[in-house]
């Protein structure tokens, strides 16, 4: 990338939690982001939703390391669905079990419907 709008040092930054990004404000009046999954794979560019400005962060990325790559995370979550599906279908054949051994058969005469 070319010319950078400014250099940051990520200390100066600030956490938001609820989208998990670090954020900086803009001139324009919105604020460059950065998550840390960016900062893991060295990734210490900023930008603005707003507008075409970028900024650089200046960090260390040794301090981001323990961040899983957005690849691992979700083919973790993905086999935690699929164990919580196959919790469901255990519960499921454990029902069907249940009234397997609740069943009864009577011999009765044979009904037999017809179809007007």
């Amino acid at each position: 990338m070319g010319a950078y709008y400014d250099e940051i040092e990520i200390e100066d930054m600030a956490w938001d939690g609820v989208k998990g990004v670090y954020h900086y404000p803009c001139p324009c009046g919105d604020r460059f982001e950065i998550s840390r999954k960016q900062l893991a794979n060295y990734e210490d560019i900023a930008t603005c939703p707003s507008c075409s400005l970028i900024i650089r962060v200046v960090y260390d990325p040794l301090d981001f390391e323990d961040e899983p790559p957005d690849d691992e995370e979700s083919v973790s979550e993905e086999s935690e669905d699929d164990e919580e599906q196959e919790d469901d279908s255990d519960t499921d054949a454990d029902q069907f079990e249940d009234a397997l051994e609740k069943l009864t058969l009577t011999e009765s005469p044979a009904v037999v419907a017809a179809a007007a």
